[in-house]
């Protein structure tokens, strides 16, 4: 139902592999002993990457991240990396608040869909979201360009690694990395997002999240709440 409860659930050794966002994955590491081994590469392009977004209501007037203060805003999950972490760190490095300070009301919708609703309905003045997600919704209706306006967007993010327990047998790590590299000659290897193919990855390749996370200075508990 949510990041934390995958990284329990490999805590306790209940789950070998797991597909995380960038964020979990690094809380999953320190956690439960993850090792980010393979991520997707997004058909149609050469590039795991993706972005957060910050859309708005259109024609509601607000423009840019500082047009949100005193509004009412959604991100995703403390857990998130695109509706979490670095929303979170775009508005600090343009307003020099946190989101829960200049924001008049602030909630979390739970999901990357939830977030995009909320502004579609009103509910919300804006929210963050993936630009998969946004990009996704548009093309199935279920958001118009002529309801939700982009209004801010990061800068690229490592994409979501699939990770599994650092004390697997080094035997069954090869023969997995193997399998989940090969996939796409077999099948059909899209899920959420349409993927080309998997590539393997490292640990290191997600240093900008944990810098970002050390900027805003967020608690492990603060991350994981």
């Amino acid at each position: 139902t949510d990041y934390t409860s995958v990284i329990e659930a490999m805590r306790k050794k209940r789950v070998d592999i797991a597909f995380f966002g960038p964020m979990s994955y690094i809380l999953a590491e320190q956690e439960a002993g993850a090792e980010a081994f393979a991520v997707g590469i997004r058909a149609g392009t050469t590039s795991a990457s993706y972005k957060s977004v910050i859309v708005a209501r259109c024609g509601s007037g607000i423009r840019s991240i500082k047009d949100l203060k005193g509004k009412s805003v959604a991100f995703v999950d403390p857990a998130s990396t695109s509706g979490g972490l670095v929303p979170t760190f775009m508005v600090k490095r343009e307003t020099g608040q946190m989101p829960q300070a200049y924001f008049g009301k602030f909630i979390y919708a739970g999901t990357h869909d939830a977030a995009e609703l909320a502004v579609k309905n009103g509910t919300v003045d804006a929210a963050a979201d993936a630009d998969i997600t946004y990009e996704r919704m548009v093309a199935k209706g279920l958001i118009g360009r002529d309801t939700n306006c982009v209004i801010a967007q990061s800068s690229p993010i490592p994409g979501p690694p699939l990770a599994y327990r650092a004390d697997l047998a080094p035997e069954l790590k090869k023969k997995v990395v193997e399998a989940i590299l090969n996939a796409h000659q077999e099948t059909d290897i899209s899920g959420y997002v349409p993927l080309s193919k998997y590539v393997t990855v490292t640990s290191a390749e997600y240093q900008s999240i944990r810098d970002m996370a050390k900027e805003l200075g967020l608690t492990k508990e603060q991350m994981l709440k």
